[in-house]
């Protein structure tokens, strides 16, 4: 099994990634290409150089220390050549200012304990537990295991979220060993499934209805994006095809808002925003989705 992991946040006392208080692990590296990913600094296995220049205080010495002149100092401005860059990270180690930052740390399971232990406590009073996110978790899924198996020893329940895309005889062990399952269905029609994310959808609808045998608590989700998710139609679709199943343990479907909040990323990582001048949909909006996903029978929240 994998020793290390490419992690890229460690998040404490998380409220929106499940039940309870949770800590939440977010894995680096995705399978999927969502158009509008606002954690897109998740989406490569490789790690990541940020700039952020509002932070700079031209101090230049990552001129200095870059090993292959990404940074330059020219006509006393600072300059970043992210084309040169062999994301070597030596220039974020010595940028106080976090003009520079790098995305993704090797980490073993017993440095990810480490953190999630402290809140054990927590965990057990509120009935929360570990949320393994990302990117997507099953592209470093024998980590995930291991570290799976290491919170189930500390009597942590752990949870993932994760977008099924992988095939069902390759992940159903890793799926039985899990608390909770959040999952999406982000679009229905596997044609605009490929559109938007890269791929199509059947694979993850076959897997939901694998899930769905499983007899482990899961949740369903889908991100309202503007123009792409937030159909009627979609949600119709979706809600008609959960209805379906057997769904004993189906805990509840999600609405989750368009989230803007990766806008500074996207710049950050010099990377085109498609979603850049949209917003949350209004409560109205939110609302008349809900009354329509719930009108198949299924128990609806928004988040």
């Amino acid at each position: 099994m994998s020793e290390t992991a490419l992690i890229t946040e460690i998040e404490r006392f998380a409220l929106n990634d499940g039940p309870g208080i949770r800590t939440t692990v977010f894995f680096k590296g995705c399978n999927l290409k969502c158009s509008w990913c606002h954690n897109p600094e998740t989406l490569s296995l490789r790690q990541d150089l940020h700039y952020y220049a509002d932070k700079c205080i031209r101090c230049y010495k990552c001129v200095y220390a870059c090993p292959c002149k990404a940074q330059k100092r020219i006509n006393n401005e600072h300059r970043y050549f992210r084309n040169l860059c062999v994301r070597c990270g030596k220039c974020a180690e010595i940028c106080y200012a976090g003009a520079m930052a790098v995305s993704g740390k090797k980490m073993t399971v017993d440095d990810v304990m480490a953190e999630l232990v402290q809140d054990k406590s927590y965990y057990h009073a509120s009935g929360g537990g570990i949320t393994l996110s990302g990117g997507e978790v099953l592209c470093q899924m024998e980590f995930a295991e291991k570290l799976t198996d290491a919170c189930h020893r500390e009597g942590i329940q752990v949870g993932i979220e994760t977008n099924l895309s992988y095939p069902w005889d390759s992940i159903k062990g890793f799926i039985g060993k899990l608390d909770l399952v959040m999952c999406d269905i982000k679009i229905m029609d596997s044609t605009e499934h490929k559109k938007w994310i890269g791929a199509g959808n059947e694979m993850i609808l076959d897997n939901v209805s694998h899930l769905d045998e499983c007899n482990i608590p899961y949740i369903v989700r889908t991100p309202l994006i503007p123009g792409a998710s937030d159909s009627d139609r979609n949600i119709k679709g979706i809600a008609e095809f959960l209805s379906g199943l057997r769904g004993r343990d189906l805990k509840y479907y999600e609405l989750l808002n368009y989230n803007p909040l990766g806008a500074s990323k996207y710049e950050s990582l010099d990377k085109k925003n498609q979603f850049k001048d949209d917003r949350p949909l209004p409560v109205k909006r939110l609302n008349e989705l809900k009354a329509i996903a719930e009108s198949y029978g299924i128990d609806v929240r928004i988040a």
